[in-house]
């Protein structure tokens, strides 16, 4: 059974990473903390398996279906990056080292890449974060029974121990632990989704909780913004806490929604989305960085006022190109018929017969309400599950976005426009994350991601 508002969450969210990363602009940090969101949804959907089957099988199902379109990236861009001069670079993030390729197989840490290949791995942070509290959740879910609410404290508790200092942890180990700490509460908070916590909660409660952890992550933002501009991907404090203060409000309350997913177009795009979700998240890092090549090769470089839109709309139709070429291994691994373009209208799950006659009671079921679960076309990356009476729930699928703390790395330069959509390997890398990734059209000097 799926519910189409966590479908939609999960699109919109998938859309607008897309759009920061290709513009930059740090007000969508604000307005949607779309990797946030995508973590408390995975955490709900983690958590709605847990209840249902061993924690072996979940885990096992939740890699079988993550890993192969990962597998599949690797084999296309490890062997250009090494065609590209990778084994010659000395100096850059990570030198070749062939013991390390293990990551793009297994990916605990993070699959290492050339510099000038950034845009194709930069954003696995998110792989390895989702991998790591996938197989932590086994734990964490009964202890969040037992513990409740107070455990969302516990990634918070590790970011203050983590501003103390490394205390001589390799860096790769730091940040996989800055990024746990980051959306580790969001995670959580989907656990409190899942087990109906959260929907039991007292609206006013849960709108305390959103002022005073939404103006405390803010104000932590407003504090440091000279320094690191406006954009929450910079202060991991504050993306932590305005982060999990989102995912408190958009989890307990559930907007009318019917009419919009009524819309052929929107359903449609929705349900693409959701079966594609890893395909979208792992290409379009590589979409973006095609933009400006593309207009230099046919000579439409100087686009003036279009250059927005022109640019945003290259992205989406290479990252398009992406899902039709790459995208059939997300069936593959869900064990599903390989589709070029899952695109297909929800079916609408068939309400059950009438009784006719005098035996029919009270209660017979009729056609069913505007706003029921239905029926997907294509299960996305995780198994369904019967939804809980009073909770809004779906099968899930493997969720996006970016993250990190700053770290030595990249910058751009705008001399020309194709290093608007390019790498300046001496400029200084903001944020670990998808700090090395370039926005079509976007000025880098401001030093916000």
């Amino acid at each position: 059974m799926r519910n189409r508002y966590l479908d939609l969450l999960r699109a919109a969210a998938i859309i607008r990473v897309i759009v920061y990363h290709h513009f930059g602009w740090p007000i969508l940090s604000i307005v949607f903390p779309a990797m946030g969101v995508m973590f408390a949804v995975a955490g709900s959907l983690t958590a709605a398996s847990l209840a249902k089957r061993s924690a072996g099988s979940v885990v096992t199902s939740r890699m079988r279906r993550l890993l192969p379109p990962v597998w599949l990236l690797g084999l296309v861009a490890v062997p250009a990056m090494l065609y590209a001069g990778w084994q010659g670079e000395t100096d850059g993030e990570h030198p070749f080292q062939p013991s390390t390729l293990v990551f793009w197989l297994l990916p605990l840490g993070d699959p290492p890449g050339s510099d000038a290949g950034a845009f194709v791995w930069d954003a696995l942070w998110y792989v390895r974060t989702y991998l790591w509290l996938v197989l932590l959740s086994p734990v964490l879910f009964p202890l969040f029974r037992r513990v409740g609410w107070p455990l969302l404290a516990l990634p918070l508790l590790l970011m203050v121990v983590l501003e103390r200092g490394s205390f001589g942890m390799p860096a790769p180990v730091e940040s996989a632990l800055w990024d746990l700490a980051t959306y580790g509460a969001c995670w959580l908070a989907g656990f409190a989704h899942r087990d109906g916590r959260l929907g039991r909660t007292h609206p006013v409660l849960v709108l305390g909780a959103f002022a005073a952890l939404a103006g405390l992550g803010l104000k932590w933002l407003v504090q440091g913004h000279e320094e690191t501009g406006w954009d929450l991907n910079e202060v991991s404090e504050a993306q932590a806490v305005y982060s999990l203060a989102f995912v408190l409000l958009v989890l307990r309350w559930q907007p009318p929604i019917e009419k919009l997913v009524a819309v052929p177009a929107v359903d449609r795009l929705v349900n693409l989305l959701n079966a594609r979700a890893v395909t979208v998240y792992l290409w379009h890092g590589a979409a973006i960085a095609a933009v400006w090549p593309i207009l230099a090769a046919i000579a439409m470089e100087d686009l003036g006022s279009f250059e927005a839109p022109v640019t945003l709309g290259i992205t989406f139709g290479v990252t398009a190109l992406a899902v039709v070429a790459f995208g059939w291994a997300e069936d593959l691994a869900a064990r599903r018929r390989p589709r070029l373009w899952p695109a297909d209208p929800t079916a609408v799950r068939p309400a059950p017969p009438e009784p006719a006659g005098p035996a029919a009671s009270p209660g017979a079921a009729g056609p069913a309400p505007a706003g029921s679960p239905v029926v997907h076309p294509s299960e996305p990356v995780t198994l369904g599950f019967q939804a809980t009476p009073g909770l809004r729930l779906t099968p899930g699928g493997t969720d996006m976005p970016v993250a990190g703390r700053p770290v030595p790395g990249y910058g751009f330069d705008e001399a020309t426009p194709q290093h608007r959509a390019g790498f300046d390997e001496t400029a200084p890398r903001h944020r670990a994350g998808y700090g090395g990734v370039p926005w079509a059209g976007h000025s880098g000097d401001d030093g916000a991601p």
